[in-house]
């Protein structure tokens, strides 16, 4: 006869059971995403509108990937092999937004792209990560930018 002994669960077995954040590990105020069912901290409430602050797991990912803005323009089918996504950004994004760190499931084989530079300096600009602008199809660095609007400033003021 075998006898039945009580496994004692850890405190470890026990957080390890707990659902977590598929993108920062936390464990505490949890939802499901709406477009993909996984698991992310609910904190949108911790972002500052126009702060442009990346402190939110569940606004990250709605807003900085294809799954997001996939299931938010409600596409049809999976966000891997959409036309529509993939014809409606830039290259540089849409690698940006199927790879970046706010996503679950990162894009296979992403396509390449020419690094995109500013039109006044030529400085590399990485378009999901620095500061820029853009009138028509140039693209200009922050500094730059700034140079510019400088500029406009002073000739007003004449």
């Amino acid at each position: 006869m075998v006898s039945k002994t009580k496994i004692k669960k850890t405190r470890k077995d026990k957080v390890e059971d707990k659902p977590r954040c598929g993108l920062c590990g936390k464990t505490r105020k949890l939802t499901k995403t709406e477009c993909c069912g996984q698991w992310i901290c609910d904190d949108e409430e911790k972002y500052v509108i126009f702060s442009y602050a990346r402190n939110s797991c569940s606004r990250n990912h709605q807003r900085y990937t294809l799954c997001g803005s996939h299931y938010a323009e409600e596409h049809e089918g999976s966000w891997k092999d959409c036309l529509v996504c993939r014809n409606g950004f830039e290259t540089e994004m849409y690698v940006y937004y199927g790879t970046n760190e706010y996503n679950f499931e990162k894009l296979e084989n992403p396509p390449a792209y020419l690094p995109t530079k500013c039109a006044k300096c030529g400085v590399i600009i990485s378009l999901g990560y620095d500061g820029y602008s853009q009138k028509g199809n140039e693209y200009w660095c922050e500094e730059c930018t700034h140079k510019e609007m400088e500029n406009i400033y002073r000739r007003g003021k004449q």
